[in-house]
């Protein structure tokens, strides 16, 4: 799970997935990471902490990273926020055929939309981008079902 600065919309998306992937029995690991160094090891943003424990879900022991072309390579699915990271990760690792954009799960999304970035609004963003998480999450297991 990647987005920019790994301090919002890819510690949500973590944690739903994580929260999912084990309500439904399904062994998987799941981490996040961003394209940037700009928030390295600060926690998620309290916006997404207020939200995601709104919803039930965990949210702590969360150190914001970069990804590495190691990382990319190792796993067996790489979830982009948009095109834009999409593109940083395939220049850092060119050989991937694993990168995916968000908006390839999202039920609601065209193709190509990035998942909405909250940093700049208000709490609307965030509950935005938490739903159209919880929408694209099932794809995205039934995905890691088909990659096990």
């Amino acid at each position: 799970m990647v987005c920019h600065g790994n301090i919002c919309r890819s510690p949500m998306l973590e944690r739903v997935a994580r929260a999912e992937a084990a309500e439904a029995g399904i062994d998987v690991e799941i981490t996040s990471a961003g394209v940037s160094t700009e928030e390295l090891g600060n926690p998620i943003d309290p916006r997404a902490v207020e939200v995601l424990r709104e919803a039930g879900y965990e949210t702590a022991n969360h150190s914001a990273h970069q990804i590495t072309a190691a990382e990319i390579r190792e796993a067996d699915l790489v979830i982009a926020a948009e095109q834009r990271h999409l593109e940083r990760m395939r220049r850092l690792a060119p050989e991937a055929q694993n990168i995916r954009l968000f908006s390839d799960f999202d039920p609601q999304a065209t193709p190509g939309d990035p998942l909405p970035d909250p940093w700049y609004g208000g709490m609307d963003g965030f509950h935005d981008t938490l739903a159209a998480i919880e929408r694209a999450v099932p794809a995205i297991l039934d995905e890691v079902r088909h990659l096990a």
